[in-house]
């Protein structure tokens, strides 16, 4: 799907990774699958194949709509909000 089919690419901003793996997992000593990056605040959280869904619940409480993967080798992006992948 095009990025142009997704308005909300305009909002991302030039961000660093707030930790070292997912925020919130690393503050209780849980663990987690795969890490995803808010690409407007910059918050790692852990992905939805995570017991947590920690980028998700970040998602829903801060209504930043677009994580990028932090996976070796992975680049991808996703809009929750249209529900798109992006390029």
């Amino acid at each position: 799907m095009p990025t142009e089919a997704c308005p909300h690419v305009k909002e991302i901003k030039k961000v660093q990774p707030s930790a070292n793996g997912c925020e919130e997992c690393l503050k209780t000593g849980d663990t987690w699958v795969h890490l995803r990056m808010c690409l407007i605040c910059g918050h790692v959280g852990c992905c939805d194949s995570s017991k947590n869904k920690h980028a998700t619940k970040h998602f829903h409480r801060s209504k930043h709509p677009i994580i990028q993967s932090v996976e070796p080798g992975e680049n991808w992006r996703w809009c929750y909000v249209d529900e798109l992948m992006l390029d």
